[in-house]
């Protein structure tokens, strides 16, 4: 199994666990997410979603390659782009506060997962970029959108595309993407800062993100993502990403 669901005293937890591969996403980690976001969505036990990597050297290394390099025409990538985009979607709008857990470096695909949850707990040992631009494509899971709409910053979450650069935690802490930074171990970081929030009833955080979801909603955020999935998509096809693909996979 490539993902583990567990739940405990109203955490529900979701680890991508490819430690071998980087915790890189292949098709049975989105159905793993897929089952995940249905068990949120639905039981009223659930006050806090996080999402991690297992073990201490990669949250998420993105999409998976080795996997996925065999899409060749934007109608090939299409639908894996865009059913990922739907469901960091659904991760953004599940009805309680969603936390990513950074435990280690965190690239690509990887980065707009973290994006797409409400918090961003790092941990400072990690680095993390939107590395997609070396590989000639843009973000294609709907993480641009993510930070457009997130971030207070336009020409911060600009250049953090752009660039395609990676980032200390530090770094990230300062230009606002990363919302904490702890030290030592994850789960450890991970009950320290909810622990304020656990003081507060949970159906005052569902409250809060009932308005968050509503003004994206209005924002056809979810439109806007799969937009940028199609535009992807497109890049996809080009030549120059498959070159950037073949020479990355040969330098592993």
């Amino acid at each position: 199994m490539s993902y583990k669901i567990e739940i405990n005293d109203g955490v529900a937890i979701f680890t991508i666990d490819r430690p071998e591969m980087r915790n890189a996403i292949n098709f049975e980690v989105m159905d793993g997410l897929e089952e995940f976001l249905g068990i949120v969505e639905n039981e009223e036990s659930v006050a806090f979603a996080v999402v991690t990597g297992s073990g201490d050297r990669a949250f998420c290394s993105g999409g998976d390659l080795s996997v996925f390099h065999g899409f060749r025409t934007a109608k090939e990538a299409y639908p894996m782009l865009s059913k990922m985009a739907g469901l960091l979607y659904r991760l953004s709008t599940l009805p309680v506060p969603v936390i990513a857990l950074v435990n280690g470096t965190t690239v690509g695909g990887g980065c707009e997962i973290a994006s797409a949850c409400d918090y961003r707990v790092v941990s400072s040992k990690a680095k993390a970029g939107f590395i997609q631009g070396t590989l000639a494509i843009t973000s294609g899971w709907g993480g641009a959108t993510q930070l457009f709409m997130k971030m207070k910053n336009h020409d911060t979450a600009l250049k953090l595309l752009s660039e395609a650069q990676i980032h200390t935690a530090q770094e990230l802490k300062s230009n606002g993407w990363a919302t904490a930074i702890y030290d030592g171990d994850a789960k450890e970081g991970l009950q320290k800062f909810i622990a304020n929030m656990k003081n507060i009833h949970p159906n005052v955080h569902k409250a809060y993100k009932k308005i968050s979801i509503q003004d994206w909603e209005r924002a056809e955020v979810n439109e806007r993502m799969l937009e940028e999935a199609s535009q992807c998509a497109e890049l996809w096809e080009s030549e120059a990403h498959h070159d950037a693909v073949a020479n990355f996979l040969r330098k592993k």
